[in-house]
């Protein structure tokens, strides 16, 4: 038996952080790493590709080359990468461009890669960078050429989305080949590292300060320098806790839009309108099989952030039977957690706090106890100020995030929907 030490030692990796001297270089290690573990597992392929019109079929090729080159204009242009998949005679072919840290993507850039695709009847270009975009299907770059019915398409990738699908698949679904799944593994470790530059979004913008402030003293107008810029923000923020708790529970955490809003101008209407008039900021967060959709709110008038949900109450039991029914399901709930009970036809509904009703349950009652048809839940926090994650004053966003964590974990993941027996 070997008596070697290996307290000290550092264990060999595929994809090393060491050494990475520049932006440049992480934006070429990560792009070159991502695009050799895309052309091996099969299941993250599929996961990211597929709803982008690449072949879904379990043996179809996947093949991957960094920085291509091309004529344009008289001039050499190299995209990052290219992605090539083939199934029999079907073969779908991306372009690929990738930013790193504060990377920002251009329009102009994308714009020429867009004429090569089409000179090369390719099928796509694919972005891949820290920005989120506001909305599933749009981009995060404005003055792009492509159209709704181009035949090249420009589809979006965040590092975050990249990152959360392979938890999802590594973590909580499983890859059924052990080279596979260690070479995820090996991605995942190195996409987490803060020098690889796949951050998380982190920043408010530069606008948060004088936003935050003017929405307090009710000193915001519509054109105002920034207010478009933080309602984008406040858009791109709930897209990215949705992934991020899609990444702890192991689910497709959806942000769920309103028909009318699914129009990106009229949700960005919306949010405006509200921030001028100090109306909360909304959000709303789909987790499948839990009780309900999560509603996230920041009133930055109050200083205040909430997260909700509406619970059913069950039908087959009497008034004080249907309290004690989802009191009982909240053992792990704050004190402080609002319960909202609303009897039939009731606009107005009973409130208290869950530690309140734990002591007594008539005080989810009206004063005539009829029954209450549903409850809700909710639960509130001071708001964090701070523009960045990493300042010196309480981030807005940890905040946030913390707030939608805390309450599915100890709330939402705790209560078992009523339904009516057979």
């Amino acid at each position: 038996m070997s008596n070697q030490k290996t307290v000290n030692w550092t264990r060999a990796r595929l994809i090393p952080v060491s050494g990475i001297g520049s932006d440049k270089e992480a934006e070429t290690r990560a792009a070159s790493a991502f695009l050799a573990v895309l052309s091996v597992v099969r299941d993250l392929t599929v996961a990211l590709l597929s709803p982008l019109g690449a072949s879904r079929a379990a043996k179809a090729v996947v093949e991957t080359f960094t920085e291509p080159q091309f004529a344009h204009d008289g001039k050499k242009v190299r995209p990052d990468g290219v992605v090539r998949v083939t199934y029999g005679k079907t073969v779908w072919t991306a372009l690929v461009e990738f930013k790193t840290g504060d990377g920002r993507l251009e329009a102009d850039q994308i714009n020429a890669y867009w004429e090569i695709a089409r000179e090369h009847n390719f099928d796509a270009i694919i972005t891949i960078s820290n920005e989120i975009a506001s909305s599933p299907g749009s981009h995060p770059t404005d003055g792009l050429k492509v159209r709704s019915n181009s035949k090249v398409q420009v589809h979006h990738l965040s590092w975050t989305a990249i990152l959360s699908t392979a938890v999802m698949f590594k973590v909580h679904r499983g890859v059924d080949d052990p080279e596979q799944a260690w070479l995820v593994g090996e991605l995942i470790r190195y996409l987490e590292h803060s020098a690889s530059g796949a951050m998380a979004f982190d920043d408010m913008g530069s606008n948060w300060v004088s936003v935050r402030d003017g929405a307090r003293d009710d000193s915001l107008r519509k054109t105002d320098q920034g207010v478009q810029d933080v309602a984008m923000r406040w858009e791109q923020l709930t897209r990215y806790a949705a992934l991020q708790l899609g990444t702890q529970v192991g689910s497709d955490v959806q942000r769920i839009l309103s028909k009318a809003h699914t129009d990106q101008k009229v949700r960005t209407a919306h949010l405006v309108d509200s921030l001028v008039a100090g109306i909360p900021l909304d959000g709303l967060l789909r987790v499948p099989n839990t009780v309900g959709d999560i509603e996230v709110f920041a009133d930055l008038k109050a200083r205040r952030i909430s997260a909700c949900v509406n619970v059913a109450a069950p039908e087959d039991r009497g008034a004080k039977a249907r309290c004690t029914w989802v009191v009982s399901q909240l053992k792990q709930a704050p004190d402080g957690l609002i319960i909202e009970s609303y009897a039939k036809s009731v606009r107005t509904p009973v409130v208290t706090t869950v530690g309140q009703a734990r002591e007594n349950r008539d005080l989810l009652l009206p004063l005539d106890k009829r029954e209450p048809t549903k409850f809700r839940l909710v639960l509130t926090q001071e708001m964090g100020a701070g523009r960045k994650t990493t300042g010196r004053k309480a981030g807005f966003i940890d905040a946030i995030l913390n707030l939608i964590g805390v309450f599915y974990g100890n709330v939402v993941q705790t209560i078992t929907p009523w339904t009516p027996k057979a």
